[in-house]
């Protein structure tokens, strides 16, 4: 049998017709990008050539721009308007649940709901925390951090005894939330917050754990009541939310302790700080100093002092992701879901749900 060379592709006998695979086809008025090159070196060799083209036009908008504020300046004028930059949160997809500051029928449905007793100050928050079955080292030592920031918390321990039951148990000593800490392979990887008596019961995922000791230069909380920061919590599930976190914590903060603790919704992760004020007492530069004349004549100089407010984390410090929000007490098998996150729903980068 013979052996028949096969013919290479695109090659009909001219050396100046053939083309090889790696070559880049380009049409006219096509930019060259750096994916359409294969080789490493020549990839990465465009790639410096557009970053430094893009850094130059910046900086020449940069110039253009503050010579326009400078003349403007110098002519009295208004200044002219700063572009604002593109972020993922400010092109958000459009959407119809965004609450609105006039929205009556908001306003109507928060006086109904299950919070309404504790944020009018009817009912003091009672937090009862306990854990999963299979518990870990960790998951003690995140709810010690736990009890020093939420007011009024008590820890049960899980023993062997059904969810159900424990929410039964909850309801009759009047506790008015339920926090289950649930962990896997020895580190916290879950919260299931309920209120009582009659729900929600909200599923998140709990991830970048850093408890207080393990935080540099931490504070120690005190026992006053903190002052609750809560952010971006802008669609109605988002709102819902944000009562079911506001439902911990008493309404009443004690401003003297100092003590702040926030919840930030960005791009749909909450991410929990805890933090103290401090307040220092710094002296002024020497140029910033008065000079002043005594009896003898002699200058002395009168430094100023001046208060520098700053703060001091407290710990612990994690991130949350909602994963279900439902109806009720938690029921595996009953229950009905306000909302389950699921993954067909990530279509975009800029679609966010709280």
């Amino acid at each position: 049998m013979g052996y028949k060379q096969p013919k290479a592709k695109n090659y009909d006998g001219d050396e100046d017709n053939y083309n090889k695979d790696d070559k880049p086809k380009m049409t006219t008025g096509q930019q060259l990008l750096p994916s359409m090159i294969k080789n490493k070196d020549k990839r990465s060799a465009v790639h410096a050539k557009l970053k430094e083209q893009k850094k130059l036009e910046k900086r020449k908008k940069a110039k253009a721009r503050d010579a326009l504020e400078k003349r403007a300046i110098e002519l009295g004028e208004e200044l002219p308007p700063r572009p604002v930059p593109r972020t993922i949160e400010n092109t958000r997809e459009a959407d119809e649940t965004i609450c609105k500051p006039d929205d009556e029928e908001l306003f109507a449905a928060n006086d109904a709901d299950e919070f309404s007793s504790v944020l009018k100050q009817e009912h003091v928050p009672k937090i009862l925390i306990t854990t999963c079955r299979f518990n870990s080292t960790r998951g003690p030592e995140f709810i010690s951090d736990l009890l020093s920031v939420i007011p009024n918390a008590h820890y049960y321990k899980r023993g062997t005894y059904d969810l159900k039951k424990i929410v039964e148990y909850a309801n009759k000593k009047d506790f008015t939330s339920l926090i289950v800490v649930h962990t896997n392979r020895r580190e916290p990887d879950a919260l299931l917050v309920i209120g009582l008596p009659d729900g929600p019961t909200a599923h998140f995922k709990l991830t970048k754990l850093v408890l207080r000791k393990d935080i540099k230069n931490h504070g120690n909380p005190t026992s006053h009541k903190p002052e609750l920061v809560l952010n971006n919590f802008t669609t109605q599930l988002g709102h819902r939310i944000g009562r079911l976190i506001q439902s911990l914590f008493p309404q009443d903060p004690n401003f003297r302790g100092r003590r702040v603790v926030t919840f930030h919704n960005q791009r749909d992760f909450i991410f929990f700080r805890h933090h103290r004020y401090i307040f220092e007492n710094k002296e002024n530069k020497q140029s910033d100093s008065k000079t002043t004349k005594n009896k003898d004549g002699k200058v002395e100089s009168v430094s100023k002092d001046r208060v520098i407010a700053r703060l001091q984390e407290c710990g612990p410090r994690f991130t949350l992701k909602l994963r279900t929000l439902q109806h009720g007490t938690f029921d595996t098998k009953g229950g009905e879901y306000e909302w389950v996150h699921k993954p067909e729903m990530d279509t975009s980068r800029r679609r966010f749900f709280l």
